[in-house]
């Protein structure tokens, strides 16, 4: 029923109205909410540090404490690291001729040998020509785009103010984190606290195993990675370690990648079987030590995402709300899995599910009897047409 007795719509179904509206004024304003998510984001992240700073301080002197490591923190990465990827991207574009090359002289021959793949398909002049026309368009693209952001004043302010606007906010959100978060607990409607309580305290166990524990894993693995192709003498592989680790959030494709681009690079760069072994044993103990280490202690099986609802969920974000919805598709997709554990539950639980069939009814000679009467029927009509009138008479007797 939409309406209640008294004419007013069904409770449920103001609920449906209310998610609606709020899911659509997210979505009419999701160009400028990108500050604003990334800095409740780093909240949420680092609120269990300043709880425990607490012990010692006040709020607001840990939440500086905070903000003055992250700072120092993130300056020290961009001071290093920036120049290494641009010296390892540099490096992997004067070695792609190499490669393509190799390819040429030495895979495609082999490809055509054995399993008789044509040789035209394999061109690799054509591939180059190809990616250096799209480099050429890409690249007038990316002028022209720049020229425009630099004739455009306001453009330039915008991204300014982007920037500059996530520490300010992240500041004020995470002092005022428990605050907000008690806030919102008092305007929760009395008679669904229970659920919304017991589901918010699931979505925060899988919200902080993603975001705590996939980064960590992630940030362990391209640094594994990068030190044992770089060990292993892969000029290349601290960049390969790198896009590895960053793409490991979907289970086994950081790995795949990983093996097919070390695999080549070792081929193209030594032409041995030797290097070739080594990174094949560099991204089998990787993968041990995700499954058996890092993922257990970091993460847990509390997220349970399939791979396909993964990539899925990455897609549809992205489709739906672009760069904003790639950064928040995977928290998202993990609070969905939560509803729907809980909604499966209720369903197991339901009448729906437990109530069984009633015994069908059979007519005879258009009067309604049970299944039982109707088997007894069977039997008499099988035994003989006598005692069959005799059974069928039965009961008006």
């Amino acid at each position: 029923m939409i309406e209640d007795r008294g004419g007013n719509l069904h409770l449920r179904w103001q609920w449906l109205i209310l998610l609606l509206c709020i899911g659509g004024v997210f979505y009419l304003l999701s160009p400028v909410l990108m500050p604003f998510v990334v800095a409740a984001l780093f909240a949420y992240l680092f609120d269990p540090i300043v709880d425990r700073l607490e012990r010692w301080m006040t709020r607001g002197l840990a939440v500086a404490l905070v903000f003055l490591v992250v700072g120092l923190v993130v300056v020290l990465v961009l001071l290093l690291l920036v120049p290494f990827v641009e010296r390892q991207i540099s490096a992997f574009l004067a070695q792609l001729p190499v490669w393509l090359g190799w390819f040429q002289a030495r895979a495609t021959p082999w490809l055509e040998a054995r399993f008789g793949v044509s040789p035209d398909i394999l061109d690799t002049q054509k591939i180059f020509d190809a990616l250096q026309a799209h480099w050429r368009e890409a690249g007038g693209f990316a002028a022209s785009v720049l020229g425009k952001v630099s004739k455009s004043g306001m453009a330039v302010v915008s991204w300014t103010l982007n920037l500059v606007m996530i520490p300010v906010v992240g500041f004020y959100l995470l002092r005022d984190w428990d605050e907000l978060v008690a806030r919102i607990h008092a305007l929760v409607p009395r008679s669904i606290e229970p659920v919304v309580s017991r589901l918010a305290r699931e979505s925060d166990d899988v919200l902080g195993a993603f975001l705590r524990g996939q980064l960590s894993v992630m940030l362990a693995l391209g640094t594994f990675y990068g030190i044992g192709l770089w060990l292993a003498g892969v000029s290349v592989g601290p960049l390969i370690g790198m896009i590895a680790g960053l793409i490991s959030f979907v289970p086994y494709l950081g790995a795949i990648t990983g093996v097919v681009m070390g695999v080549i690079a070792a081929l193209v760069q030594y032409q041995d079987w030797t290097h070739v072994v080594l990174v094949l044993g560099v991204f089998a103990i990787g993968q041990t030590l995700e499954g058996y280490v890092l993922v257990p202690k970091l993460v847990g099986d509390k997220i349970g995402l399939h791979p396909v609802a993964v990539i899925f969920a990455v897609l549809a974000g992205g489709e739906l709300f672009g760069f904003l919805g790639v950064l928040l598709a995977l928290p998202v997709a993990s609070v969905v899995m939560v509803v729907l554990r809980y909604l499966y539950e209720r369903y197991l639980a339901s009448a729906l599910y437990t109530t069984e069939a009633e015994p069908p009814v059979i007519v005879v000679a258009g009067t309604p009897i049970s299944a039982q009467a109707g088997e007894a029927v069977s039997a008499a009509a099988a035994s003989g047409p006598a005692e069959s009138v005799k059974t069928a008479s039965a009961p008006d007797s």
